[in-house]
């Protein structure tokens, strides 16, 4: 893969770290949960509020992360240590996400899905450019690359329950932290779990073949 290439893939990524942390910021204004993978900060962060969502993201990335070099030991790859950094860009881009959206007035509940589903679409707009890319997975997606490639069970059921273990989870901290009251994991999250698949898949359908023109593309002298 030529320089310029590789530019413009890791350009894209990031582009796609902005759009999917803004749709997490969207579906966390709506007050209806977020993506099951978010799940676990997010109750985390409802708890202790002393540190913002998006911190409380960079720090369950990089615990996936160290999941990631506890499961595949000598056979994890050095540039995977890329995932810290885009981890870190991820947490700043939810907070400023965050911020746009705290302009938004909730008024009623079908504001609240209607945010939901908003941030759902760009979520799953945002996923389907990383897809493109194609350089640097997220530590959630690699933490289910490293157990499906260690224990050669498919890729697709490790991440279906990782979501299931994700939202058991989140629920179990919400239970212990507020009193038995279920907090920052509810219809949204399932929502999200629902239908992200489908529109990364829409999306892909269209994208795919302009942007890999795009990227593939010789440099212009």
């Amino acid at each position: 893969m030529k320089k310029n290439e590789v530019f413009k893939r890791y350009l894209l990524l990031m582009v796609s770290l902005f759009f999917s942390a803004l749709g997490v910021a969207f579906t966390k204004h709506g007050e209806l949960g977020v993506s099951p993978i978010s799940s676990v900060a997010n109750v985390v962060s409802c708890k202790f509020i002393s540190l913002s969502l998006g911190k409380w993201l960079i720090i369950w990335n990089c615990v996936l992360i160290l999941g990631q070099i506890l499961i595949l030991k000598k056979k994890f790859q050095p540039i995977q240590f890329l995932q810290i950094p885009l981890s870190f860009l991820f947490g700043l881009f939810t907070d400023f996400g965050m911020w746009i959206v705290s302009y938004i007035p909730i008024e009623n509940y079908f504001t609240k899905i209607l945010l939901v589903l908003i941030g759902i679409v760009i979520l799953g707009f945002g996923i389907s450019l990383s897809v493109v890319a194609n350089v640097i997975m997220n530590s959630g997606e690699a933490f289910v690359k490293a157990i499906s490639d260690t224990t050669h069970i498919e890729f697709g059921n490790v991440k279906i329950a990782f979501d299931v273990l994700c939202v058991v989870f989140s629920v179990l901290l919400s239970l212990v932290f507020f009193h038995f009251n279920i907090v920052g994991t509810r219809e949204g999250t399932i929502i999200s779990a629902i239908l992200t698949g489908t529109i990364v898949k829409f999306f892909l359908s269209r994208i795919k073949k302009p942007l890999d023109r795009i990227l593939c593309s010789p440099q212009q002298s």
